[in-house]
């Protein structure tokens, strides 16, 4: 035997069966706890195919060379699905978000100033909101939810003319 080698050695056959195998399940068992990225799972196809080739006597350096094929192979192929499948997941209709474009009714009287805050509801929940254009809106009003500032509902009366065309840019904090 050589010097600083032994039976279950790094780079044993034996060893490497079961490192491909727990690479392969990890991958996997990741890969289901992530939601729709399909990032791990070319990494579990070539820790599968690692570990076949290891059960199958191959040296170690080519069933490395195949998992980094098999690997890079992969995450090449599923990129075009990721980007597709995240191109049509639409965020508009997520969180509090779902709440743009619906009906509320005044219960504390909205004053008038930017940022000033009364209370609508909504369903049978009670929320702060302000006025999209700083205007004041009494209560008893019904309203129409046009945007979300933080925690707050942004409304406009539906009895007045249609506010402008813009709505605040999500990406903008005031």
């Amino acid at each position: 035997m050589e010097v600083g080698r032994y039976a279950g050695g790094v780079d044993s056959p034996e060893v490497w069966r079961w490192v491909w195998l727990a690479v392969a399940a990890g991958a996997a068992i990741g890969e289901m706890a992530t939601a729709g990225s399909f990032f791990l799972l070319p990494f579990a196809a070539g820790g599968a195919v690692a570990a076949v080739l290891a059960f199958a006597g191959v040296p170690v350096g080519i069933e490395w060379l195949v998992f980094v094929i098999v690997s890079v192979a992969g995450v090449v192929a599923s990129r075009p699905l990721a980007r597709r499948l995240d191109l049509q997941t639409s965020t508009e209709g997520i969180g509090a978000r779902r709440w743009i474009g619906q009906t509320a009714t005044v219960l504390e009287t909205i004053p008038s100033g930017p940022q000033a805050t009364g209370l609508v509801r909504l369903g049978r929940a009670e929320w702060r909101a302000e006025s999209l254009e700083g205007l004041g809106i009494e209560t008893g009003t019904l309203v129409k939810v046009v945007d979300l500032a933080g925690t707050h509902l942004v409304v406009w009366p539906l009895d007045q003319i249609a506010p402008r065309a813009h709505q605040r840019d999500p990406d903008i904090v005031e």
